[in-house]
């Protein structure tokens, strides 16, 4: 029952939210509507059963708290006018059934809101955890590594601070809504990056945030369903995570792409990216611009389409990091780029292009030193990649990639002259 309840809170909490936030007009109020409501269905349900439609049960019950704290509160008749001017209505009640018909559009305003420009990158992604994704304060604090009252003390002061800006729960329109709609999914695919490759700790993946990413971009993909920024991500969080299943051993120890077992990929997923990047791609044939993350995805695809690691096209994913290196230029993408050029054209080609970073590229992160190790190693290198995989060991704080670089470190120690 308990597991049935967590389903549908899952499921219906961010239109939920969504709905109350645009009819309070307060963040927090919205929350603790709904985390009332949530209560009620665990006191309620395990006797009960669990209706027929656990989405109508839970507006109701929600709003039937919410008149009656508007009854209790001293400013009832101040609210009750203000949403009733707002509606073109006297003396009206907020109605959440009566909001039902909008409440997609519910959804994305509060996908927009928890990615408000005011809050940083991390309060963004944290509160659109809480309030979009209905994962609780401790799965978010042990998804980020860190304490569940100074994850809760960011959740707070995140709707402090919107509270304090007097942000609008409106959708932004025009280039502000462009603007957003780039930081939604910037934010999406950071909590995916989390969850794919954990920076700290001892798990090499964190599942139960890219799973919750992908599900966002799903649900940011059906609102949004003709722009092709939004359909590529999500092609490229459905084709990175269905690799999940493959990219452990059976004793816990990273597998990296080349030695997976393919068919071990969750070939339901490449079939939804694939669909996905297909739809995304009917539109740039029209004319719609695309950008970054089409890019990775249609680089995502050439791995899920290939049955064997040698049937990847490396040469077609080399020139797409050439495009991409060319609309989003940076280290990340130089280092993939590197990558697929080592792979396509040979390790000195890749490595000049690692070469062309120089010396201070992501300074402190393993990145540059494990590719330099894994071209190295390539090119018959394996004493230089023997040093170069040790220097990647020693800079990353996940235990995990740690055993995978000291391992192949010592790999190439073994195969080193003398």
């Amino acid at each position: 029952m308990s597991e049935a309840i967590v389903t549908a809170w899952r499921a219906e909490s961010a239109r939920l939210v969504g709905a109350l936030a645009r009819m309070t007009r307060d963040v927090q109020l919205a929350e603790d509507l709904a985390q009332d409501a949530l209560v009620a269905a665990l006191e309620q349900w395990p006797t009960d059963g669990v209706p027929d439609n656990p989405s109508a049960w839970l507006m109701t019950t929600a709003k039937r708290r919410g008149i009656d704290h508007f009854r209790r509160a001293e400013v009832l008749r101040r609210k009750v006018t203000e949403v009733g001017r707002a509606r073109g209505e006297e003396q009206a009640m907020p109605d959440l059934d009566a909001q039902v018909d909008h409440i997609e559009d519910d959804v994305l305003r509060l996908i927009f809101l928890t990615c408000h420009p005011a809050l940083t990158a991390e309060s963004r992604a944290a509160l659109t955890l809480r309030l979009v994704g209905g994962l609780t304060t401790v799965e978010i604090a042990r998804g980020f590594l860190t304490t569940e009252s100074a994850m809760g003390q960011r959740i707070s002061r995140a709707k402090k601070t919107l509270a304090t800006a007097r942000v609008e729960l409106e959708l932004p329109t025009g280039e502000e809504r462009t603007r957003r709609l780039d930081d939604v999914m910037a934010v999406i695919y950071l909590i995916f990056n989390e969850g794919y490759t954990a920076t700290a700790g001892q798990d090499w993946m964190r599942p139960e945030l890219s799973n919750e990413a992908t599900r966002l971009a799903r649900m940011l993909a059906a609102l949004a369903p003709d722009e092709p920024e939004v359909l590529g991500l999500q092609a490229l969080l459905e084709l990175q995570g269905s690799r999940t299943a493959a990219r452990l051993d059976e004793s816990g120890m990273p597998v990296l792409l080349e030695a997976q077992d393919r068919t071990r990929w969750d070939h339901l997923l490449i079939r939804r990216g694939l669909a996905a990047l297909q739809r995304a791609e009917a539109f740039a044939r029209r004319g719609k611009p695309v950008g970054t993350y089409f890019l990775q995805a249609s680089i995502a695809a050439q791995h899920a389409r290939a049955k064997q690691p040698e049937h990847t096209s490396w040469r077609r994913i080399a020139a797409l990091y050439d495009v991409l290196a060319e609309v989003a230029p940076g280290p990340v993408v130089e280092l993939n780029r590197a990558v697929a050029h080592g792979r396509a054209h040979g390790p000195t080609a890749g490595l000049a292009v690692l070469d062309a970073l120089g010396p201070d590229a992501l300074a402190g992160s393993p990145l540059v030193p494990s590719v330099r190790g894994d071209l190295l190693e390539r090119a018959g290198l394996h004493e230089r990649a023997s040093e170069a995989f040790a220097e990647a060991a020693s800079r990353t704080s996940n235990g995990s990639e740690r055993a995978l670089l000291r391992r192949r470190a010592q790999a190439n120690a073994e195969r080193a002259p003398g």
